[in-house]
């Protein structure tokens, strides 16, 4: 018989604490802010330097988090493309306080980073998507009018910013000119409003998740969405999240340098850390929808999110290079254009016929490995 007392009011008290104890997502970016004011400007030590590194994964994942929180509030598609932003805002800051930190060994820093973006985003997280769908309904359904014209625009977008400076004459090197990378960035925000337009006004229903025999999926257990009161706090959240990642980042920069230098590893290889790790919980939300058999949003996170990173990625570091010193190199070498001929032609083939089985995951899934190593022993 159990003989500890019952007070009433310790139950209600209970639930009070709960209710004022802050969430992970609410304590880890002040946490995260806090650890930025203490170490910006000073020589951290290893165990500081751990520190840090947790706090900008969870500052990074909170991001994620609060973006969801008012993706939800939003709707489909407006939620993949908030996602997709944030992470894009939070790869560019990396790139650009790794680049003013680094000098002239960080010139090719946009270019790695940026195909690595579109290599993880189109192979990985595409290929893990139809992969779990596969697992689950045998066949993962898409629409491939919406799904196509993301394609066409990413492919777009990576020949302009990242193939065609390799064969350009004005400057030596894979560099674009002054005036030619003026014209990619424009043309790269060009594109990428354009195809934001068409996924949220004049065509939403060809980014909608369809189910096997073309209707809508049925509902699933999501929860109520957002308050208006929650989704404003989220956007706050996330604005301090995205200042502690850039803070941060600035504060380990030396530390992911020195990481891959002890591995053995290639300069170009930080590029790849970067994009593993803004794109991780973006990897897990991509999952997530694909079991819930809504493919169409997996497949609008990834390449909304490789859209995003060129689009928006080109502009800013182009504006950027105005105050950055050294060279600004974005030509890809024969490796990684063969590696984005590849995706191209295999994604194209994917996505036309709008069905997909686990043998269309387990290739995407293999190119991303073939790059990942290639990245690491080119």
């Amino acid at each position: 018989m159990d003989a500890r007392p019952t007070d009433p009011a310790a139950a209600p008290a209970a639930d009070r604490v709960r209710r004022l104890r802050p969430p992970w997502t609410t304590s880890v970016p002040l946490l995260a802010v806090v650890a930025l004011v203490l170490t910006w400007g000073r020589h951290a030590p290893p165990l500081v330097v751990v520190v840090v590194a947790l706090l900008l994964a969870g500052a990074v994942l909170a991001a994620v988090h609060h973006a969801e929180v008012v993706a939800h509030r939003v709707g489909e598609p407006f939620g993949s493309l908030v996602l997709a932003v944030a992470v894009t805002v939070i790869e560019v800051a990396l790139i650009v306080t790794l680049m003013v930190s680094g000098g002239d060994s960080t010139a090719t820093l946009a270019r790695d980073t940026v195909f690595a973006a579109v290599m993880l985003t189109c192979n990985g997280i595409v290929g893990l998507s139809l992969l779990v769908a596969g697992l689950r309904t045998r066949v993962a359904v898409f629409n491939a009018s919406g799904t196509g014209a993301a394609l066409t625009t990413v492919a777009t977008l990576a020949t302009l910013s990242l193939v065609l400076p390799t064969f350009t004459t004005s400057r030596p090197g894979p560099e674009f000119s002054a005036p030619q990378l003026a014209f990619a960035a424009v043309a790269s925000l060009a594109l990428y409003g354009s195809f934001v337009v068409m996924q949220t006004v004049r065509h939403r229903d060809y980014f909608l998740p369809v189910a096997a025999d073309g209707e809508a999926p049925p509902q699933d257990e999501h929860a109520a969405p957002p308050s208006a009161r929650q989704a404003r706090a989220s956007l706050a959240l996330l604005a301090v999240a995205l200042v502690a990642v850039v803070g941060l980042a600035k504060v380990e920069s030396p530390a992911i340098e020195r990481a891959v230098a002890a591995a053995g590893l290639p300069h170009s290889f930080v590029g790849v850390v970067i994009a593993a790790l803004v794109l991780l919980p973006e990897s897990v939300a991509a999952a997530r929808a694909a079991r819930r058999d809504r493919v169409q949003t997996s497949l609008n996170l990834a390449l909304g999110s490789a859209m995003a990173s060129i689009g928006l990625t080109i502009p800013a570091i182009a504006v950027a290079s105005v105050w950055l010193e050294g060279p600004l190199l974005l030509g890809l070498g024969p490796t990684q254009m063969v590696l984005l001929a590849l995706t191209v032609v295999v994604s194209t083939l994917t996505v036309f016929p709008g069905r997909a089985t686990l043998l269309q995951g387990g290739v995407h899934v293999v190119i991303a490995a073939a790059f990942v190593f290639l990245a690491a022993s080119p």
